[in-house]
């Protein structure tokens, strides 16, 4: 019996599953063929799935990371643009120079630092001030974490007396076209002249301010020569002679021509440091009074004080003499409150004061004792002399105009003067109401009178009792002499 060839292990014979291209033809065993696989809908395995969402989660973990960064980038890049604007704070002071006027610039350069401003320009022009007030600014000028520019300006400005301190206290002096500065001389205060002053007390005033200008006035490597010599000498300077001098460090006519020409420049600070200005494309902010300090800068002027103390002073004594109104008592009293808040920010003198007490008690005298008007007139010149010597001021700016002295002394004395004559007067008539206002009076008979009958007076009927005679007719003109229990007592008319 012939055996099959048909092999009895397919062990070396590659299964489908082993060889990809090869397939098994079980119809014809004796030989393989090949054959290209069909397509098939392949399902991908578990682990596959994982690996491929893993893959997706990481790809968007990627775009969102690069997003961030090109975004992070972008903002570095903007930030040394926004850097390359820097800020330049400008503050005004054209008044005169107190104790206000010294806190302004103080928030000032306070606001500066805070918001690392590259420079402060204070534009200046002033007649002076007090020199308490200049010490306290110098200060802070030389303390200033910011550089400080004083910039007298616009043209025809100046800085006269305590202004030309301040300007040679800055980081950079700079003065308008057309301007001034100096006139420097200390004047004691109320304005004595230096025939007045007693020489030893003006040596001391002169060499106590010269050192104070001299002790930065050095250290700015200024001309103190020529500074000095607007201190003892009341040397003022234009523009051109402060350049040339050496007492001021530019000339600009205006402010953008100022900023231009300190872009780069390098100052040296009070402290000794040194700093280059970077001040291109320099963003201007105004920095302007808050309006409590608007309000105390009207109140610190002393004429305005003067005219609110004179109207509180008369709105009070209204209230005196019209007791019940209120609203002029209260007013008053506002009013005399904020006339010494003002002057109690300025030098007063206090011989000013007890010529304004005597004043007021002499207006008062007036009223008791006859005097034929000498205690008015008196009283209302003191009132003057005190009003116009009250502010204690080295320069006529924060004193009282003789005018307004004048004007509100003579007004408030022939005003209270007359309010009191009106008072006194209303207080010794006669009483013009009620029955003991018809004494005196002419009444008609309505009736006849035997004694008794009815009278008319003053469109009012009254019972009456004739005197001095038993009868009149109706119509007969009667005095009123007397009332008794409502019943008039009358008598015929001469």
């Amino acid at each position: 019996m012939s055996r099959s060839l048909v092999p009895t292990t397919t062990a070396q014979v590659p299964r489908p599953s082993q060889h990809p291209r090869i397939a098994w033809d079980d119809q014809h065993p004796s030989h393989l063929r090949p054959l290209v696989p069909a397509p098939t809908t392949r399902v991908p395995h578990p682990s596959q799935s994982h690996r491929e969402g893993w893959d997706r989660k990481r790809f968007g973990h990627k775009a969102s990371t690069a997003i961030l960064s090109t975004l992070v980038v972008l903002l570095l890049c903007a930030l040394p643009l926004k850097a390359q604007t820097p800020l330049v704070l400008r503050l005004t002071l054209h008044d005169t120079i107190q104790p206000i006027t010294a806190a302004y610039l103080q928030r000032g350069f306070d606001e500066a630092a805070r918001r690392h401003a590259a420079l402060v320009i204070v534009s200046l022009g002033t007649p002076g001030g007090l020199l308490d007030s200049t010490r306290t600014i110098v200060q802070s000028i030389e303390t200033s974490a910011v550089p400080v520019a004083i910039y007298i300006s616009p043209s025809g400005s100046r800085a006269g007396s305590a202004g030309f301190f301040l300007l040679e206290a800055a980081d950079i002096a700079a003065m308008a076209p057309g301007t001034n500065a100096g006139a420097a001389h200390p004047v004691l205060e109320g304005g004595s002249k230096d025939n007045q002053m007693d020489p030893i007390l003006k040596q001391k005033i002169e060499n106590d301010t010269a050192a104070f200008l001299r002790s930065y006035v050095t250290r700015r490597n200024r001309n103190a020569e020529a500074a000095e010599d607007a201190v003892r000498n009341s040397k003022s300077y234009s523009d051109t002679e402060a350049l040339s001098l050496h007492l001021i460090d530019t000339i600009a006519p205006d402010e953008a021509a100022l900023i231009r020409s300190l872009d780069g420049k390098e100052i040296h600070r009070f402290n000794g440091n040194t700093s280059t200005l970077h001040l291109t494309n320099a963003t201007v902010e105004i920095f302007a009074p808050s309006l409590r300090e608007k309000l105390l800068t009207r109140l610190a002027n002393p004429n305005f004080a003067v005219l609110l103390l004179v109207l509180g002073g008369l709105l009070i004594y209204l209230e005196f003499n019209v007791p019940g109104t209120i609203v002029p008592g209260a007013l008053g009293t506002l009013s005399v409150l904020l006339a010494l808040f003002g002057l109690n920010l300025l030098p007063v003198r206090h011989t000013a004061v007890l010529l304004l007490v005597a004043a007021l008690l002499l207006l008062i005298l007036e009223l008791k004792f006859t005097s034929h008007g000498i205690l008015a007139a008196v009283g209302i010149a003191s009132l003057i002399f005190g009003l116009a010597t009250l502010v204690d001021a080295p320069i006529p700016e924060l004193r009282v105009h003789l005018a307004i002295a004048v004007a509100a002394g003579l007004g408030f004395g022939v005003i209270s003067f007359g309010l009191a004559w009106l008072a006194l007067r209303a207080r010794r008539s006669k009483v013009l109401l009620g029955p003991e206002a018809m004494i005196g009076r002419l009444a008609i008979a309505r009736t006849p009178l035997n004694p008794t009958g009815q009278v008319e007076v003053r469109g009012e009927l009254w019972q009456a009792h004739l005197q001095g005679s038993t009868h009149l007719p109706a119509g007969s003109p009667v005095l009123v002499t007397a009332i008794h229990d409502l019943t008039l007592l009358v008598e015929p008319k001469p």
